[in-house]
């Protein structure tokens, strides 16, 4: 029913604040990170654009992607304002479609977008703030247009389905998350368990196959064998808790004795590729045995994995504790170009940024586990109310973000905070959608 006089100008007016809060934020992401943060994986990315090279260690379609938009702002710029842009759009959106549920919540949601952890990543040019904003999109474009005409629902559902298997490109092994984030796209009124349990394996196998198909079909992309990462990773876990060597390879004794004993951090795989002293793992691999990227190091993996079981849970389990409870990587500061500096050494909103999150570091915020947390919760609150729109909602992203992170578990080579930056938007939006109440209808 079309509302009343009475309450067309209060709803006018608050759809106007959340407009200028939105305005206000997006001119703030500006101010403070214009032209973007390149980090080293941009970098490389952005490099590959000139050299005309595709491969599969970043992801291929973040390449052409960023070859496409590179005109509109030559450098990191483009790629910066296509994720402020996907980032303010996303919960403008959200926070418009909450208005006619709860004016408060509304006007919070533009409040929250820019609070640590989730604003301070907003000009970091990692593929992983574009997957998460993707998918932030995807869904709440399917939630705006519970309200709207029929015939535009599958038209909807169409984009939201496009936006979703980019983040699988972006990120490969967000498979399974993406089947319950497809889930949601497909039914988004209520949620189904027994549905998206026959869609998952489907799902799985489609985006999986679309990875393959575009990545070395369409695109032709080098194999740079990025999962063997994972398995170096977890060869020299193995040999170092079964204190027995698990790599196709022999060592001299002062190398195997590093190896077993003091190589093995439960943070990232760089250790034994370029970080000094440990560094001879790959340089002997890769570079004088020619075995990285053979299906010698798969054998060697598989074997290592059967016949130490335990030994290979432990140091899974270590990462993990590690990825959601430690003191990891947070803002990019440094200048690519110029290591000893950083960026932005003269602008004081960048440099207030930088305080505030210096200051919150330490705290739960910046710990992958409390989002994770916060997304179970938010799925556990939103349970009861599943065969609802919001329901629905706050299942499908908090869900999708609960597996990802989770998914680390098993293919997780670094602990970067940032690897878990999808469950921080899911975790505000989805939380914001699940506190909502029913929708209200006025009548004239």
């Amino acid at each position: 029913m079309p509302l009343s006089p009475d309450h067309r100008h209060p709803q006018r007016r608050l759809l106007v604040a959340i407009a200028a809060l939105i305005a206000a934020g997006y001119g703030l992401t500006l101010a403070v990170f214009y032209p973007g943060i390149m980090t080293y994986d941009a970098k490389f990315i952005y490099e590959d654009i000139a050299k005309s090279v595709l491969g599969d260690w970043q992801s291929p379609v973040m390449t052409v992607l960023w070859g496409m938009i590179d005109p509109i702002a030559p450098g990191p710029g483009s790629m910066f304002l296509l994720i402020a842009t996907s980032y303010w759009f996303g919960f403008g959106l959200l926070a418009f479609a909450m208005a006619s549920r709860s004016s408060r919540l509304a006007l919070l949601l533009p409040l929250l977008a820019l609070t640590p952890p989730a604003f301070v990543f907003v000009g970091i040019i990692w593929r992983d703030m574009l997957f998460a904003t993707t998918w932030l999109l995807a869904a709440v474009i399917v939630f705006a247009a519970a309200e709207g005409a029929a015939r535009f629902h599958m038209l909807v559902k169409v984009l939201a389905l496009v936006l979703c298997a980019l983040g699988v490109l972006l990120r490969p092994n967000a498979l399974i998350a993406a089947s319950i984030l497809a889930a949601y796209i497909a039914w988004p009124t209520q949620t189904s368990w027994k549905r998206t349990a026959i869609l998952l394996f489907p799902a799985m196998a489609g985006f999986f196959a679309l990875v393959q198909g575009v990545y070395y079909g369409a695109l032709g992309a080098t194999r740079q064998h990025p999962l063997q990462s994972v398995m170096i990773f977890d060869l020299g876990g193995i040999s170092h808790f079964t204190k027995e060597n698990q790599f196709p390879v022999s060592w001299s004794d002062p190398e195997s004795s590093l190896l077993l004993n003091s190589c093995y951090q439960p943070t990232q795989w760089d250790i034994y590729w370029r970080l000094e002293p440990c560094d001879f793992v790959m340089r002997k691999v890769e570079r004088e045995e020619k075995l990285f990227g053979t299906p010698v190091i798969t054998v060697a993996w598989t074997r290592a994995v059967m016949r130490h079981p335990l030994a290979y849970l432990r140091h899974r389990s270590a990462f993990m504790w590690n990825f959601l409870g430690g003191d990891n990587l947070t803002m990019w500061l440094a200048d690519v170009e110029h290591p000893t500096a950083t960026v932005f050494p003269d602008r004081p909103a960048f440099a207030g940024l930088v305080w505030l999150h210096d200051r919150l570091k330490p705290t739960p915020l910046f710990r992958t586990g409390s989002w994770l947390l916060m997304c179970i919760v938010a799925c556990g609150f939103a349970w009861r109310r599943r065969e609802t729109c919001e329901g629905a909602f706050a299942l499908g992203v908090c869900g999708s973000a609960a597996v990802y992170v989770l998914s680390f578990f098993f293919v997780g080579v670094a602990s970067d905070f940032r690897y878990g930056y999808w469950a921080v938007l899911a975790g505000i939006s989805g939380g914001a959608v699940a506190a909502l109440g029913p929708l209200k209808v006025r009548v004239s």
